[in-house]
């Protein structure tokens, strides 16, 4: 298998990097601008320079020039706030939305000059709301195809849409159920946006005019003794948007979960073999399109996979990490 770098954001650990595929570690820690304990919930890849990356923590961004290895704090109106979902737009990268969350408000920024300042946008979110207190953003889509829509997910506050690159939102009805964990759009054909709920995924093929549920609790072909399958991460395939991939498990944090993916937008899926039972619920995954056989899966509780033939066997790296919240990775 190819050397590669390993950027892993954790839930008070800061950033773990590996540069050689995940034989050593290292916390990338103050000496290299980053915060030690640090939790960052999301990391986010320039899409055309992939050595860029973002890194969303509990106060504000990061920002980091040499894929991960380090970093420079972002002075900006995200300070304050505890940041859960990024997104750049893969047409015109200057143009990027952060969304905040628990234990501070829930809002959508945008960004119009690549990440050196953000503005909040006017998106109405409950100020509380059932199971998690104050809610947050949970993901950001940008249409790849037309990315004047933009798409997010809260929890658990349902999820929002933007016609107009994030001047005006409004509330997505396709669902009764508020509790959004992911949101992803494929460029097709036909073009797809996908919401995962916690139980199901709604799918819409015509811009979010209307929408289909996927029966996920019927369809996953997956045998745990647990009533319902708990959805979380979802990620297109880089070099397929027919496929997509989708992590989850028995609940939150879990004491398994399990990989799956589909070639026909969701309406049936293949169980992925993963060779060690993960702690826990599948978390995220990390892709990259300069190779879109190579994909990383995390467990929330620090189990890593990697696969090298998109998905069709899969490795576990022996080193396991603390609380995982976002993967990527890059050529040496």
């Amino acid at each position: 298998m190819k050397d590669l770098t390993i950027v892993v954001g954790t839930v008070g650990q800061s950033i773990m990097r590996s540069e050689d595929s995940g034989r050593t570690w290292m916390r990338v820690g103050p000496r290299r601008g980053f915060a030690y304990e640090a939790s960052v919930r999301t990391i986010a890849m320039h899409p055309r320079e992939h050595s860029i990356l973002f890194a969303g923590t509990e106060r504000g961004l990061y920002r980091s020039e040499d894929a991960g290895a380090n970093w420079r704090y972002i002075d900006s109106a995200l300070n304050p706030y505890y940041v859960w979902a990024l997104a750049i737009d893969p047409k015109n990268p200057d143009v990027m939305f952060a969304g905040t969350g628990t234990p501070t408000p829930a809002m959508i920024f945008r960004s119009r000059d690549g990440g050196r300042s953000w503005e909040k946008r006017p998106v109405e979110v409950a100020a509380t709301c059932e199971a998690v207190g104050t809610p947050r953003v949970t993901g950001i889509a940008v249409d790849p195809v037309e990315p004047n829509n933009v798409w997010a997910g809260l929890e658990v506050d349902g999820a929002r849409h933007s016609r107009d690159s994030g001047e005006t939102w409004s509330i997505v009805k396709a669902t009764e159920r508020r509790d959004i964990h992911n949101v992803a759009v494929t460029a097709g054909p036909p073009r797809a946006v996908f919401i995962v709920v916690n139980r199901e995924i709604y799918a819409s093929t015509d811009n979010g005019q209307t929408w289909e549920p996927r029966e996920m609790q019927k369809r996953l072909p997956w045998d745990y003794p647990r009533k319902e399958n708990y959805l979380r991460a979802v990620a297109v395939d880089p070099g397929n948007p027919k496929r997509i991939f989708l992590g989850f498990g028995d609940f939150t944090p879990g004491s398994s979960g399990a990989v799956a993916a589909s070639e026909d937008l969701g309406k049936t899926w293949k169980l992925l073999p993963l060779p060690a039972e993960p702690n826990s619920s599948m978390w995220t995954f990390g892709t990259n399109s300069d190779d879109p056989q190579t994909i990383f899966a995390a467990s929330r509780y620090g189990y890593l996979y990697r696969s090298d033939d998109g998905g069709a066997s899969w490795t576990k790296l022996r080193r396991e990490l603390s609380e995982i919240a976002a993967v990527c990775w890059v050529r040496n």
